[in-house]
């Protein structure tokens, strides 16, 4: 939750959403892990908030196979004061999840 620091309401409710349909207690007692890899993001530094896009890769890795989606979000970044919770300096906002697409699941060995 450490993580909600560096957006707006957007996230936390999407968060919530997930929390309260079971989302993460699924994970955890169906021992699933989960990885991220980061293929690109674009950024229009030509207006103000920025609009953002991240093009990214996920795995879904259960006991008995993976599943490999394409993960595709959008939001505004909108500078803010740094702080120990947000050393960056930027603030997501309107954050939104366009794609999030099966590619696939194998079997593991």
């Amino acid at each position: 939750t450490k993580a909600l620091y560096l957006a707006d309401d957007s996230a936390k409710r999407i968060y919530d959403d997930l929390k309260e349909n079971g989302y993460y207690s699924g994970i955890i007692s169906g021992n699933v892990s989960q990885t991220i890899k980061i293929d690109s993001i674009t950024i229009d530094i030509n207006s103000y908030p920025y609009g953002f896009r991240c093009y990214a890769a996920q795995n879904i890795i259960r006991t008995t196979s993976i599943a490999h989606r394409s993960l595709i979000t959008e939001g505004n970044l909108r500078n803010v004061s740094r702080s120990d919770n947000n050393p960056h300096g930027f603030l997501i906002e309107r954050w939104n999840t366009i794609e999030n697409r099966d590619l696939g699941t194998e079997n593991r060995k």
